[in-house]
């Protein structure tokens, strides 16, 4: 046949005859299927098809010059020109030759999979679409559940007429790609029945981060388009490469998705398909197993492996087989640029404590916008926009590019991180929030707002323009020092961006941090649930906790994902995880606490640290810390993971603490495990050699070793004027610390709030030999300075 290729007739070489989508379909169905990558065969019409069209119905002068002087930025020109070059494509008509091939390809491909009339997925790919530098996400029109030859016709004639949609002309147009210099050809594919059963997207970088050690993988009920587009609010899992390519099954994180809707096979001839709405059940399931999480995910590094580039890909499980398939990949376009960059810029939210918050939802990116809200509810308003205000939708799609590209921000109700409107913000640089269930109701026009990208995976709108900064950091400037840096880390969703800046590693991670944002209870209050007992408060925790059945693998799964998220995104480097130090003041405002805790009237000095492990109120929980840690360590392979005691009293505490994590797998020596204490107490301090008989190391906690040095209660504000890590004694407790440790052979490092307000402490710490000093990410950029000055003078 002249104008039809079969994919195994395609090979990637072929982006000039049919566009970079059919090529990659080519390409990995030769080559990738012997691995073990399902794709579904089908055919694609060649460039030559398209230019034929444009011939034979003369056309291409009436397109010219419809197209003559457009100005992308007048969104009601751009509309009617976008309409008129549409119409004269529809009214043309298919060349015979062209429809005799077509008919016949789509006859074979019937015969291929045993039916008279086989359904089919009609898809537009651009020949000069899915470069490596551009991205042209969602520009022309897919048409799916095609299953007799009069709908193939009318729906590849749809197809080319999508080549001029708005947003495909104000994309060419903007990027300088000439219209007459880009041909479509449209590729029909064997239809994988994701109508009743799930499919998604993924990307084999992480699309906010830019790490290369991440794969994401969305995941919706029905057919993909809906998470494509952005209707529904997908799940979403992160896997870890590294220890994936190891044989680990390392899932960093699950995230339930709303699922509101799904995409079945439509229920009569007028239309191909239709929209329902989720059960309960499924809005609180997620769509796909952590098994098939995995699978995906090591399809996504054959597909990676073998083009060597990012890869975003669309995926759809078969209801009927059961089997997951690869129906597209393309290369990634944002991620993949920024590479090289050798500098970061970094937003910083100068918000007050009052600071009130609108709405939330996903962030994309991880930048600041503000401005005044301008509500679009469908594109006959787009005239309305004006630049630099907040564009507020339902959702939106790559149609709303020219107007997006006004937007100091983008906030939708409904959209993963995945979707292609979101992909075009990530692009074009504007912060967007996506997902936010609520916006169009709660957000109203001409209302000055902030749209904060820069809080982690969570995006914020703030009430009025909040002040922010952006500071951008040069990679290159900073040499490596001999005293280590690490950085104190609380955010799991911070980890990935935070471990793009010059580090060592972790100094501290707060387990209480993670524990208080991803189980949002009282540990005991789940023990009690999984136990079967009823506690205070239950209602809530149940539905904090949608999606799990069983508490405790609610704890571990939650507890391991934000330990492992940390130790992944520093991987192979130190991360040193502080097992919970929670006050009773602070355990008694969790979810179903107040019932496990006594009032204290100075919790600071009170039952906390290691004092709680061993104690049989909650022994049993610290347990559960403890097989988190493992699960960690052994089964998602992080052995980078460095564990740190906090409080212990006595020699004797810590021998109890240790058995107590021996009893759980954690041994220290084996699988390289080391377990530090904190040395935040003046008894750690005076004996320190019989503390050190027992721990691998210390860690100082300068916060409290200041506070019980001096006798200062670090929350009175009467008498907040004397605490002062500067002070004579404490910088001598600090030195015989280091001593001590040095003296033993064990490490030594302090994770305090000291080194990152006072370089003087710095200073001090570096010239008396310590091994590391961790600080607050804000502070790292102007100590690592601070440190290579002092260490050049040694």
């Amino acid at each position: 046949m002249k104008y039809i290729r079969f994919f195994n007739q395609l090979t990637i070489n072929d982006i000039p005859m049919v566009g970079g989508k059919n090529a990659s379909l080519g390409e990995m169905y030769q080559h990738l299927t012997c691995e073990g990558v399902n794709i579904p065969n089908g055919f694609a019409t060649t460039s030559d098809a398209y230019w034929l069209l444009l011939e034979e119905n003369k056309i291409k002068e009436k397109i010219k010059d419809a197209l003559e002087g457009l100005d992308i930025s007048d969104t009601a020109n751009l509309q009617k020109r976008g309409k008129e070059v549409r119409e004269l494509i529809l009214s043309s008509k298919l060349p015979h030759v062209l429809e005799e091939e077509l008919l016949e390809a789509y006859e074979t491909l019937s015969d291929e999979y045993g039916s008279q009339n086989v359904d089919v997925a009609v898809r537009s790919s651009g020949t000069a679409e899915d470069l490596p530098d551009a991205s042209f996400a969602g520009q022309q029109e897919t048409f799916l559940n095609i299953n007799s030859s009069d709908k193939l016709l009318k729906s590849v004639l749809k197809c080319y007429a999508s080549l001029f949609t708005d947003r495909a002309i104000s994309y060419r147009t903007s990027r300088g790609f000439d219209h007459f210099k880009v041909a479509l050809s449209v590729g029909i594919q064997k239809m994988v029945r994701s109508d009743i059963s799930s499919s998604g997207i993924m990307f084999t970088v992480g699309t906010e981060s830019g790490s290369e050690n991440l794969i994401l993988i969305n995941s919706i009920w029905g057919l993909g388009e809906n998470v494509v587009s952005g209707r529904v609010n997908a799940d979403e899992f992160f896997v870890f490469k590294p220890t994936l390519k190891e044989g680990m099954n390392t899932i960093l994180k699950h995230t339930l998705g709303g699922k509101k809707e799904k995409m079945l096979y439509g229920g009569d001839e007028s239309s191909q398909t239709q929209n329902v709405s989720t059960s309960v059940e499924e809005q609180n399931s997620f769509s796909i197993s952590d098994s098939e999480v995995i699978t995906l995910a090591k399809a996504a590094l054959i597909i990676e492996e073998h083009y060597g580039y990012h890869m975003d890909i669309e995926w759809a499980k078969d209801g009927r087989d059961n089997k997951l398939y690869i129906v597209q990949a393309r290369p990634e376009t944002v991620q993949s640029k920024l590479h090289d960059e050798i500098s970061i810029e970094k937003y910083s939210l100068q918000k007050s404590a009052d600071a009130k918050v609108l709405t939330s939802g996903r962030a994309v990116g991880d930048r600041i916008g503000s401005g005044r809200i301008r509500v679009i509810h469908n594109i006959s308003e787009f005239g309305t926009f004006e630049d630099g205000e907040v564009l507020v939708a339902d959702t939106t799609n790559p149609d709303w590019e020219p107007i997006m590209k006004k937007a100091s921000a983008v906030i939708t109700n409904r959209g993963s991180r995945t979707c292609h409107a979101a992909i075009v913000a990530r692009e074009i640089g504007v912060p967007a929030v996506v997902g936010c269930n609520n916006a169009t109701e709660i957000l109203q026009n001409s209302e000055s707002v902030t749209v904060s990208c820069a809080e982690g995976d969570e995006g914020y709108i703030y009430e009025g323009e909040v002040p922010y900064s952006v500071k951008t950091i040069n990679m290159s400037d900073l040499k490596p020092t001999r005293t280590k840096l690490f950085m104190n880390i609380g955010n799991p969703a911070e980890a990935f961006n935070l471990a793009k800046m010059p580090n060592d590693g972790v100094g501290l991670a707060r387990m209480e941090f993670i524990m208080s944002h991803s189980i949002n209870a009282h540990p005991m209050a789940l023990v009690d649930l999984h136990k079967g007992r009823h506690v205070k408060d239950e209602n809530g925790i149940v539905s904090f906790a949608a999606g799990y059945s069983d508490m405790k693998e609610f704890f571990l799964q939650k507890i391991s994902e934000g330990v492992g998220t940390i130790a992944a995104a520093f991987y192979p480097k130190p991360v040193i995880i502080r097992t919970s130090d929670f006050k009773s003041n602070e355990y008694r405002n969790m979810r179903g606490g107040f019932v496990y805790e006594a009032e204290e009237e100075n919790p600071m000095i009170g039952f906390r640290g290691a004092s709680r492990y061993y104690d049989e109120s909650s022994k049993e929980a610290f347990e559960w810390e403890c097989e988190a840690l493992k699960r960690v360590r052994d089964e998602m392979g992080l052995t980078n993971i460095k564990i740190m005691i906090p409080f212990v009293r006595t020699p004797e505490e810590g021998k109890k603490v240790l058995e107590i994590m021996k009893g759980q797998g954690l041994v220290q020596g084996e699988n390289s495990l080391e377990i530090y204490a904190m040395c935040e107490i003046p008894a750690n301090v005076i004996i320190a050699d019989k503390f050190l008989e027992i721990f691998d190391g210390y860690s100082i906690g300068s916060n409290d070793l200041t506070q019980l040095t001096l006798g200062v209660d670090r929350e009175s504000a009467k008498i907040a004027h004397i605490f002062d890590e500067r002070n004579e004694a404490v910088k001598r407790m600090l030195q015989m610390a280091i001593t001590a440790c040095k003296k033993a052979d064990k490490y030594i490092g302090i994770c305090g709030q000291a080194p990152s307000d006072y370089p003087e402490i710095t200073q001090f710490l570096v010239e008396n030999g310590i091994d590391s000093i961790s600080l607050n990410p804000d502070s790292l950029y102007k100590m690592h300075v601070v440190v290579s000055e002092i260490e050049s003078k040694l």
